[in-house]
């Protein structure tokens, strides 16, 4: 590992912090650039984060030849058009969920990856933190048999405004984009593609998703059963059930450093309980995993490679059609 990878930052919100502070925890990796839309906002976040440049205007980020890699945090909404520029830069880019408002948007930003043979990987953290790494581990060694339903939630009561980012469409606002990515992509991770799905939602009056029920059909004919809320605080369970048995990680299974392993065999049933820590805040594995990739020369992570992506962003349209919730994007 000789070659340190300089990261640029687009946006200076909360998850942006916590990708910043990530940074810190990141071998090989440095802060070399903050992009905002003002000066003093690049400033003040590349102050307290120690980064070496600010920019006052996202392409001058993307257009920065001191820069290697672009973290994009900024709103749903705005992922297709600022990954687009950082590509357009030369940059490779990492893309926070969801990775953009809908597919069309995701083959754009994909297909000029490609072209101009650049990295680029949707932020979906949660596969690359060890506990989940682990967990994958065990059901692929065919401890739990062949692994055939999931159960998947995600869920907390927020009690925000209209305005807010979490109900406001303008923004790419409802429980489906912001939380419900993590049990549909993790019900990818363990069963594979998507090849069907079933759901049900209760509406905000903004006209976005207040909660939402979703089944799958998986390549190789597994099931899932997944939720997601900002009415109900939910357990945040992630449980994987084979033939022998199921591996389950607990409240908050998208950070979570405990897996719980329980087998049955008729009347007989064993369980154990394994602790695996993570690293800082846990945003830094998937930044260890973008510096592997580019040192490597690749273009897109085995863990959450193109098409997977392209095929979680299809799905979630097809939610979002049989929900009734559509978004400027889609126009």
């Amino acid at each position: 590992m000789t070659q340190v990878i300089r990261w640029g930052i687009l946006g200076t919100g909360k998850i942006a912090k916590a990708f910043a502070t990530a940074l810190q925890d990141t071998p090989g990796a440095k802060l070399a650039a903050i992009g905002s839309r003002s000066v003093d906002s690049a400033t003040k976040f590349g102050a307290e984060f120690g980064a070496e440049r600010f920019h006052g205007s996202y392409q001058a980020l993307a257009d920065d030849p001191e820069v290697d890699v672009i973290y994009i945090g900024t709103p749903h909404p705005m992922h297709h058009e600022n990954a687009l520029m950082c590509l357009n830069g030369g940059k490779a880019v990492l893309v926070e969920k969801s990775f953009t408002m809908n597919r069309r948007q995701a083959e754009d930003i994909i297909a000029l990856a490609r072209e101009k043979k650049l990295f680029v990987m949707e932020a979906m953290w949660t596969r690359f933190m060890p506990a989940v790494v682990e967990a994958k581990r065990i059901v692929d060694s065919g401890e739990i048999g062949k692994p055939a339903h999931v159960t998947a939630d995600f869920g907390f009561t927020s009690d925000a405004g209209p305005e807010h980012r979490l109900f406001n469409p303008e923004l790419g606002g409802g429980a489906l984009l912001d939380l419900g990515i993590y049990p549909l992509s993790m019900s990818s991770f363990f069963l594979g593609a998507v090849t069907g799905v079933k759901a049900q939602a209760e509406m905000a009056p903004t006209g976005v998703d207040m909660q939402t029920a979703f089944t799958l059909t998986h390549e190789g004919g597994g099931v899932s059963a997944c939720a997601c809320s900002l009415r109900s605080r939910t357990p945040t369970e992630l449980t994987i059930s084979g033939t022998k048995g199921f591996v389950r990680l607990s409240d908050r299974f998208h950070n979570t450093e405990t897996i719980t392993i329980t087998l049955v065999d008729g009347a007989a049933r064993s369980e154990r309980t394994m602790t695996i820590a993570r690293s800082g805040n846990g945003y830094t594995h998937e930044a260890q995993e973008v510096g592997r990739c580019i040192r490597a020369g690749l273009i897109e992570s085995p863990v959450m490679p193109h098409a997977e992506t392209l095929n979680i962003m299809g799905t979630l349209d097809e939610i979002r059609s049989q929900i009734g919730l559509r978004y400027s994007a889609d126009q």
